[in-house]
This record gives structure tokens, C-alpha cells and sequence, in this order.
């Protein structure tokens, strides 16, 4: 069971434990949490079945998506695959850039491999994703039959509207949906996150792991309250710290996360990550003494591959690490709360991401804002198309 602290090592303002009836109402009357109903059996199932069959015809699967399109699924891919050995299946990225380099690369990379692609896009139209999608299927249709290509692309987007649910219907390839009332970082739960994961990870018990999470909407709270809390404080800054490399972009999909929901109408905490003890060694003195604008949000994983030095065990001197820098960081006046995974596995990251997701949540309706909307992307978005025609 995932455990946590909340309060050691960290100012409550009481009175906001006193909104909790208020924050439960409003969040059960949104629109925006599809994603707390359960996930059609009958949809998992068609899930694993098209990527075992992608399996058969494809060395590759490249996803080609942004935001919260790809940081989802990309975040629990990193998280649970080896460090060195390849993974089951390959897996890569495309549209979450716009850097030429990269994605020439990948098209001579994809030259000489059989591949199959999932296109991820809510709207069909954002600008990254459709760059890569068109020059990626230039090289496929150079490569492949049409009959190849319905096998091949796979397609997840709008159930109804959208350039690429008119492709679909065009053109007959395999399709999955985005449902209206849930939104690209709180996605998880949806074809557009499951479908690449059913290739490397066991989706069931990831999917177990999610809805076990229901569990922890206590805490959720207590964690949202905690965060509002030290803002009230003055501290804006909130630092995710995690002491295993595989978790870095878990973090970015809690920057994300957190960012969108929270981050508008000019309030709003600022998430950053560090991995330490790397970023001990970079970051820590900035933390230790400098501007006191920073709280510190620590993940720890309770047990890890056993490895001695010197009759030590290493990830147990990576944990006393953890718990020491809390400590040192507090008593230079960084508030700091800690959520301990029994282990690193499907269940628990499904668990953490429930939690994660209730918690933003809960925190922007404690900031009296839509935590389900991202107005602010827009505008980079407008400007840039009155300067590009694509």
C-alpha cells in the first residue's frame, strides 16, 4: 500500500480542511472526470488484441502525439522499462518537437524497418503531431500498399469530429477514441495512453492498479490542502524529487499535470523536478539556502534491486540519502512532504497516477479555478499560425 506524509515536514492551514464538502461537490458536478468511471472491459480487450496483431507485421510502433497526448504513456514506458536491455517491443516518438534534425533521423531510421504508427490527437489539428504524421506517411505510403497502410495506422482521436476522425471514415483504418469529457493530462485511462503501454507492460494490472487509487481520495485532499497551504505561505515553487532516474519523466508528467490545471487567472504553483542525488550536486545549494519560494514533493520506492557495497545494501543508502536531504532541506526552511511505493511496478505507478490526478484536481478547485481547461495555450497557438501556413 502506498503510504504517506503529509505533515512531518510541512505547514496546514486548518481552515482549508473545512472547504472538503465544498471541493467534493464541485468536483463531482464537473464535467471533466470521465476518467473516474470504469474503462470497458470489452475496449482493453481490443487493445491488447490489436497490438498483438501490430506485433506480427511491425518491429516498431512509433506514437505520434504531444502533451498529454504522449507524456502519460511515455512516462510509465520509461518508468518500468531496463535501463540497458531492450524492451520488448520498440517504441518511439514522434510530433512532440518540431526540431528537423530529430525527425530526419527517425524518417532514415524508419527507412529500413517495417513499422506501424498511432496517430494521437484529440483535435486532429495540433500543429506538431500533424507535421510528423504528414512526413512519416509520405515515407509509409513510398513503403506500403494501401491494404498495408489500414493494418499499419492506427488512429486515436474525437469520436465524432476532427480531420483525423474524417480520415478514418475515409479511409477504413483502425480507430480508438478520446472521450469528450476528459481532457489530454488526465488521459491515462483512455486508448490514447493504454494502447502504446500494451505492448511492453502488463495493462491489466496497471489498470487494477488506477481504479485501486479510487481509495486514496482522503489523501488526495490532504495533499491539495498541504500545497495551497504553502502557497498561502509564499512558497510557489513545488519541486518534485525523485532518487530513480527511471521515474525523470514522471516528473515532466506531473509538470504537466499540475501546470495546466492550476496555472492561470494568475495563481497557480510552479512544478519543477530534480533527480537526485544527481541534481544534489547542481541544484541543492539553491535549495538549501537560497530564495525560500520552493516546497519539495519527495517520491520514494520502498524496495529495489538488491545490490552490496561494502556489506551495504545500495538502494537502502539510496533511501537514508533521501530521508537525510529532507531533513537537512528542512531545516533550512524547505517544507517537504513524502509519498513512499512500496516498489516500482504496474500497480503502484496506476495507483499514483489516480492519486496525482485526483490531488490537481482538488488543488485548482481549492484555487477557485477550472482545473480541466488550459486557455493560455492557446494564445502561443494563435500567434504562431498568423505566422506560418502550413
Amino acid at each position: 500500500m502506498i503510504s504517506f506524509d503529509f505533515k512531518s515536514m510541512c505547514h496546514i492551514d486548518k481552515t482549508l480542511l473545512n472547504r472538503k464538502e465544498e471541493i467534493l461537490d464541485k468536483f463531482k458536478n464537473s464535467y471533466m472526470t470521465g476518467w473516474v468511471r470504469k474503462i470497458d472491459n470489452s475496449l482493453v480487450e481490443d487493445i491488447i488484441k490489436t497490438s498483438e496483431e501490430v506485433k506480427k507485421h511491425s518491429s516498431c510502433l512509433v506514437v505520434i502525439g504531444i502533451g498529454g497526448s504522449f507524456l502519460g504513456s511515455y512516462s510509465v514506458e520509461k518508468a518500468l522499462a531496463p535501463y540497458f536491455k531492450k524492451n520488448k517491443f520498440e517504441i518511439l516518438y514522434a510530433g512532440t518537437n518540431l526540431s528537423s534534425s530529430y525527425i530526419s533521423e527517425l524518417l532514415d531510421y524508419l527507412k529500413d524497418i517495417d513499422f506501424s504508427i498511432n496517430v494521437i490527437s484529440k483535435s486532429g489539428t495540433t500543429m506538431e503531431p500533424t507535421i510528423a504524421y504528414q512526413l512519416i506517411k509520405q515515407l509509409m505510403e513510398e513503403k506500403y500498399s494501401e491494404e498495408e497502410l489500414k493494418k499499419r495506422i492506427i488512429i486515436t482521436t474525437d469520436p465524432v469530429k476532427g480531420t483525423l476522425r474524417k480520415e478514418v471514415n475515409e479511409k477504413g483504418y483502425k480507430s480508438y477514441e478520446i472521450p469528450d469529457d476528459i481532457g489530454g493530462r488526465y488521459s491515462i485511462m483512455t486508448a490514447a495512453h493504454l494502447f502504446p503501454l500494451a505492448f511492453n507492460i502488463d495493462l491489466k494490472k496497471f489498470i487494477e492498479g488506477y481504479y485501486n487509487g479510487q481509495n486514496y481520495q482522503n489523501e488526495a485532499f490532504d495533499y491539495a490542502v498541504c500545497r495551497k497551504s504553502l502557497f498561502d505561505a509564499g512558497k510557489v515553487v513545488e519541486n518534485y524529487v525523485v532518487y530513480e532516474e527511471k521515474l525523470s519523466y514522471f516528473s515532466e508528467w506531473l509538470k504537466q499535470l499540475f501546470g495546466e490545471s492550476e496555472g492561470k487567472e494568475g495563481v497557480g504553483i510552479l512544478p519543477t523536478s530534480t533527480v537526485h542525488t544527481r541534481d544534489l550536486h547542481s541544484l541543492g545549494q539553491f535549495i538549501q539556502e537560497g530564495n525560500k519560494i520552493i516546497f519539495e514533493t519527495f517520491i520514494k520506492i520502498e524496495k529495489s534491486n538488491k545490490i552490496e557495497f561494502h556489506k551495504n545494501d545500495l538502494h537502502k543508502i539510496n533511501n537514508i540519502v533521501l530521508d537525510s536531504v529532507r531533513v537537512a532541506h528542512h531545516s533550512g526552511n524547505v517544507s517537504s512532504m513524502m509519498i513512499t511505493l512500496p516498489e516500482l511496478n504496474e500497480k503502484y505507478l496506476g495507483e499514483i497516477m489516480y492519486f496525482f490526478m485526483l490531488s490537481a484536481a482538488f488543488s485548482g478547485l481549492l484555487f477557485c479555478i477550472d482545473p480541466f481547461n488550459q486557455p493560455g495555450v492557446e494564445v502561443y497557438k494563435k500567434e504562431v499560425k498568423n505566422n506560418i501556413t502550413l
